[in-house]
């Protein structure tokens, strides 16, 4: 059996999608011959917390821990808000931010490189060089961002000449909110001097989108592979069972995923619709900016929104389940177009119509078109918003709103597990 270490910032009690990757994949690799330790800090810092997770940890998984200097910790004490906001990415429009948040951003940007946990780097070659002298180990694998552990790897692999897996769950130079950092260009510079080196040092380089791949492989002649991310659940055979005609929105809406045109659409079937104004419901579930509920009140939808907040992994799979139409959303950008969210793969397995609204050329159209879960439009096309939620609302009606997608089960994270696992036996 082929023995790996997994180098993971995020790791349960952590919430939110960035634990949830590694955490299937480790889930599932013993049932394909590998053998996986897992390396994650002692004392994170992690902006969502869900204890449910911990329950997922497989028995008799190795999991070392070692403390870590974490600088929002400090932040915290200065700016408790402003710290929670940058660390789960919900960074306000320039004109928006506070004095606080603009220095804050500058910090980060310039006084953290690549990112605020690069005080973990040194410490953990060191104590892991030990580790993987001794341990027996065929392979090390990174995950990021945060960005900073794919140095870690790129210490070991220098220092060690061990199999190194850098696993890019977002980009790295082209993520969405690198802008916002106020880099100055010998920090720029400095940011793509450390992507260069991780992308032509690592053995292999997993990434979750296509416009990523594409992205790497002008950059480096190393094998990069998609392994997307994945669902974990039973997929749904059941019609949802609801009292009213639900869109709902499972995660973070961020002050820039915010598609005008989609409540504008909305409050303009309410207004003009008596029987979806009746029927309508609204529900958000998770981080949402005030940017977003402004917008939403503007529109008069206000009076029907449900705002849950923050929910656990398990209430949101029911409330996607229990939904109408699943709603999914991105940054209109062209630095957001290989960002493919997980819980896109979630909304598959729940069978329900999923209305997509991102940018053009969005890696998630091309799976929506392959499973035929849904339609995918930009920001500015409010006509086609519209008559496709006037169309479902029609289905709701119906009972008709059991979608007919298909080609689902090969995004089921058993399945991305023993692709996984093949990558890492042909090293």
């Amino acid at each position: 059996m082929k023995k790996v270490l997994i180098i993971t910032y995020y790791w349960p009690p952590a919430g939110g999608p960035g634990v949830q990757r590694w955490l299937k994949f480790v889930k599932y690799l013993r049932h394909f011959g590998v053998e996986p330790v897992v390396y994650a800090p002692e004392n994170p810092s992690y902006p969502i917390i869900d204890k449910s997770f911990e329950s997922e940890i497989p028995d008799g998984v190795k999991v070392i821990k070692k403390k870590i200097f974490e600088p929002y910790s400090i932040a915290g004490l200065f700016s408790k808000k402003e710290t929670e906001t940058i660390s789960s990415g919900i960074i306000s429009k320039e004109e928006n931010q506070s004095a606080m948040q603009k220095a804050m951003l500058y910090i980060r940007g310039n006084f953290f490189i690549p990112d605020a946990r690069n005080f973990w780097v040194k410490p953990s070659v060191s104590f892991l060089r030990e580790e993987l002298k001794n341990g027996d180990y065929d392979a090390i694998i990174t995950t990021g961002p945060p960005h900073s552990l794919h140095l870690i790897g790129l210490k070991l692999k220098e220092e060690l000449g061990i199999n190194w897996v850098a696993d890019f769950r977002d980009p790295w130079t082209r993520i969405g909110y690198h802008e916002k950092l106020k880099l100055t260009d010998s920090s720029r510079k400095k940011h793509e001097e450390l992507e260069k080196s991780v992308l032509n040092t690592a053995d292999h380089i997993i990434t979750t989108s296509f416009t990523t791949r594409d992205e790497f492989n002008s950059k480096t002649s190393k094998p990069v592979t998609v392994i997307t991310n994945g669902f974990d659940a039973e997929i749904s055979r059941e019609e949802p069972e609801n009292d009213k005609f639900e869109l709902a929105h499972i995660g973070s809406l961020l002050s820039e995923r915010n598609p005008a045109q989609l409540w504008k659409a909305i409050g303009e079937l309410i207004q003009e619709n008596k029987e979806f104004a009746n029927n309508f419901r609204l529900r958000l579930a998770g981080k949402i900016s005030e940017a977003v509920l402004d917008i939403i009140s503007e529109n008069a939808i206000q009076p029907y929104l449900e705002n849950e907040g923050y929910v656990s992994h398990a209430k949101a799979l029911e409330l996607q389940r229990s939904a109408s139409v699943l709603l999914l959303i991105e940054i209109d950008s062209e630095e957001t177009k290989g960002i493919i969210p997980g819980k896109l793969f979630e909304y598959l397995a729940a069978k329900r119509p999923i209305l997509a609204i991102g940018p053009e050329n969005w890696d998630v159209e091309r799976i929506i078109t392959r499973t035929g879960a849904g339609e995918m439009y930009n920001y500015g096309d409010i006509n086609g918003i519209k008559s496709y939620i006037l169309r479902q609302f029609q289905k709701y009606q119906q009972k008709d709103l059991l979608s007919n997608s298909h080609n689902i089960a090969d995004y089921h994270r058993k399945t991305l597990t023993e692709k996984l696992a093949n990558l890492i036996k042909n090293l």
